[in-house]
C-alpha cells in the first residue's frame, strides 16, 4: 500500500475524487519536521507552487490517500513529477493511529517566490474542505502573496 500525504490543494476530498478516483482517503495527519512553503517563483509562472521542505520544528497539514497504482501515475503528471518539477520523497506523517510511512512531492528546485491571491485563496478553501484545524487554516490566510494575482 502507498500512502500519499496530501497538502495544498489536494487537502480537498472532492478534489482528489475526481482526480484519482481508486484511492480512498484514510484519514488526516501531520508531516512533523516540515514546512510548507513556495517555490517556482523564478519559472515566470502566474503563481509559485507549494512544496514542503525540512524543518525541525514545524508541520505541514496533510490529507493521506490509499494511492491506486493508476491514479498514481495520473497526480504524477499533474503534480510534475513526470516532467522533472517534482520528487516524491519518503518520510512519515503523524496520525491517531501512530507513525504511517508516506511519500509526498517535493519540489526540485530552490525555495522561493509568493503565491498569488488566487492560489492562495484556493489552498485556504482545500484545507478548510479537507479539515485543517482552524489555526492552521488562519496561517495560510495570514501569507504574504505577489503584486500578480488573478
Amino acid at each position: 500500500m502507498i500512502l500519499y500525504a496530501a497538502y495544498g490543494s489536494n487537502l480537498d476530498p472532492a478534489r482528489m475524487r475526481g482526480t484519482c478516483p481508486r484511492s480512498p482517503l484514510m484519514g488526516t495527519g501531520w508531516l512533523e519536521g516540515w514546512r510548507l512553503t513556495f517555490a517556482g517563483g523564478d519559472l515566470g509562472w502566474e503563481s509559485a507552487v507549494t512544496t514542503v521542505v525540512e524543518s525541525p520544528v514545524e508541520r505541514v497539514f496533510t490529507a493521506l490517500y490509499e494511492l491506486d497504482s493508476f491514479d498514481q501515475g495520473v497526480l504524477d503528471e499533474l503534480e510534475g513529477y513526470t516532467a522533472g518539477l517534482y520528487r516524491r520523497l519518503q518520510t512519515h506523517a503523524t496520525t491517531t493511529e501512530g507513525i504511517q510511512p508516506v511519500w509526498v512531492y517535493v519540489f526540485d528546485g530552490f525555495e522561493g517566490g509568493l503565491p498569488s491571491q488566487w492560489y492562495l485563496d484556493e489552498l485556504v478553501r482545500s484545507a478548510e474542505a479537507g479539515g485543517a484545524p482552524t489555526e492552521y487554516i488562519d496561517s495560510l490566510r495570514k501569507r504574504p502573496t505577489s503584486d500578480y494575482g488573478f
